[in-house]
């Protein structure tokens, strides 16, 4: 019967979807940025305050300039990049390096690498807090978050979790939101004690990749398996209404002026969510990306979107994701 019922609310938010998007501004795909070189992708940040936008590939981070796709820089490591924080006071960014349990510390104006910061297992997510003025990277295999004081450039605290934590955000006033992937959960932490004080269950939703919060109506906003993103309220857990997305959803963004949500699913759609209030959302349009496109930034100031992916080899099924295709690594930038 519960499934029954999801799915009738499902097919009533898809039917006012089409009334709704014949009244708005379409999204499409603006523009490509080519990238070279080879190797793998992760997350994508672009910097509002600058012309920069940060994208992982492989062992190194590409800068490009975000309005023309013009190379500015590169940051290289030599392991797996994954996530991308920017601290503006300290003038510094923070690259997860997942496959050598660290985060890699660069200068903002030179992308001179000032030094390495050690982790848990497997760094991958990260972000800023700006509550606590902490780094706090997400990192897998040993299913906890490290705490970095940019100014010391050391950690300070180690958060333990019980399952593999996917991505973090904050509400800027003293609490942490982490998606727990493998507990179907998000986690609160208090961003003064850096301990667990509530967890909350996504059902429907399983498996929570990416993560965004609107802060003005405290609205979390987590991707889920099952082609799921579930809305929460955190303030107290509860669960305002699942919306439908397509699969291989990795990042959620959220646009604070245009109070709309973005999925990007791997699948090749990028899904588009209204806030029309804090308890109401309707999907906007369903915008046709490119397979792969699964993790994304949102430009507070232009408004447009940052996609990676590439093209692929067939999958090894002993791979987690199929491998891509030297020289085929691309940017897409989405705007209305």
């Amino acid at each position: 019967m519960k499934k029954l019922i999801l799915s009738i609310a499902l097919l009533s938010v898809a039917g006012f979807t089409v009334a709704y998007a014949q009244n708005s501004s379409a999204y499409h795909i603006a523009n490509t940025f080519h990238i070279q070189s080879a190797g793998g992708y992760d997350y994508i940040t672009v910097d509002s305050l600058s012309d920069n936008l940060y994208v992982s590939h492989g062992t190194q981070v590409n800068i490009l300039n975000k309005t023309t796709g013009d190379s500015i820089g590169v940051i290289k490591s030599g392991k797996d990049m994954h996530g991308i924080a920017l601290v503006h006071e300290l003038g510094k960014g923070y690259i997860t390096n997942g496959g050598a349990n660290s985060v890699l510390v660069f200068d903002l104006k030179t992308n001179k690498v000032l030094g390495h910061v050690p982790t848990g297992m497997f760094a991958d997510g990260i972000f800023y807090d700006t509550f606590s003025k902490k780094v706090i990277s997400c990192n897998g295999r040993s299913k906890n978050m490290t705490v970095i004081d940019p100014v010391t450039d050391q950690a300070v605290a180690t958060i333990q979790l019980t399952g593999w934590p996917e991505t973090a955000t904050s509400d800027g006033k003293g609490k942490i939101y982490v998606n727990n992937a493998e507990k179907s959960e998000i986690d609160v932490i208090d961003a003064t004690t850096f301990k667990i004080i509530n967890t909350w269950l996504l059902a429907p939703g399983k498996g929570p990749s990416g993560l965004a919060m609107d802060r003005n109506t405290m609205r979390l906003f987590a991707g889920c398996d099952g082609n799921l993103l579930v809305v929460v309220d955190a303030t107290n857990g509860k669960i305002v209404t699942a919306l439908p997305i397509d699969d291989e959803c990795d990042a959620v963004g959220f646009d604070v002026k245009l109070n709309t949500v973005y999925s990007s699913n791997g699948e090749g759609t990028l899904t588009i969510i209204k806030e029309i209030t804090p308890d109401q959302f309707t999907v906007a349009q369903v915008l046709k990306t490119e397979k792969g496109a699964r993790t994304q930034a949102v430009d507070q100031v232009t408004h447009k979107i940052y996609l990676p992916t590439a093209d692929f080899k067939p999958k090894d099924p002993k791979s987690f994701r199929p491998a891509a295709i030297p020289g085929t690594f691309r940017v897409l930038v989405v705007s209305q």
